[in-house]
């Protein structure tokens, strides 16, 4: 597998780079789309770089040290680009079951302000952003994001948290895409609490991402 796109189209089927403790260098699937990537035994460097640069600023067999500060500052210097979170990614498929997916959706309004700040961001960074808002006004929101894969993204306001709101949120975004499809959440690992609602809705770890924005 020679793209980001196509490692991540085959880890939404559960197909995985060898976990051989290497590195691989391929080209960034956008301008705006250079990243670090972490799967088990395996990372895979998404920018226009040379590999031999790459080797010449890695230990070999160290897997720790391209999402450490030393490598990744040395590579927003080469790039030009800063990064913007280092997060666990998370991966779920589509509900299938029609009642269910008729259930995990019920009560959202899709919302068309393009203003909202939430929605405003999502756009910085995804494509065919769509957002849907509950009647505890939290929000769940859709969009094509690194190597277009599908994106999701919730928040529940202060007042409606620990009720289960963020769970049924998190769950309704693999409802809200195509039966066929599969959908991605980022975390930051130290929010513990996002965590546990989208492993409780049924995602699973994969591995970690490290974006790197102009």
């Amino acid at each position: 597998m020679t793209t980001l796109a196509a490692i991540l189209r085959a880890a939404e089927h559960g197909t995985f780079p060898p976990p051989d403790l290497s590195v691989s260098v391929v080209p960034p699937p956008s301008d705006r789309e250079y990243c670090v990537v972490s799967f088990t035994g395996h990372i895979v460097i998404a920018a226009d770089v040379d590999p031999a640069w790459v080797a010449e600023h890695l230990p070999p067999g160290d897997l720790s040290a391209p999402t450490n500060p030393p490598f990744l500052s040395a590579l927003e210097k080469l790039t030009g680009r800063r990064v913007s979170a280092l997060d666990a990614m998370l991966l779920a498929p589509a509900l299938t079951d029609e009642a269910e997916r008729t259930a995990a959706t019920a009560g959202l309004t899709e919302l068309h302000d393009l203003a909202h700040p939430r929605v405003d961001r999502a756009w910085r960074y995804r494509d065919d952003v769509r957002a849907y808002v509950d009647a505890h006004e939290g929000m769940v929101l859709t969009g094509r994001g690194l190597a277009d894969r599908l994106e999701c993204a919730i928040e529940v306001p202060p007042n409606a948290r620990l009720q289960g709101h963020g769970r049924r949120l998190a769950l309704a975004a693999r409802a809200l895409i195509p039966s066929t499809a599969s959908i991605w959440a980022q975390i930051t690992p130290g929010n513990a609490a996002s965590l546990r609602t989208f492993l409780a809705a049924g995602y699973k770890p994969i591995g970690s991402e490290a974006l790197l924005i102009k």
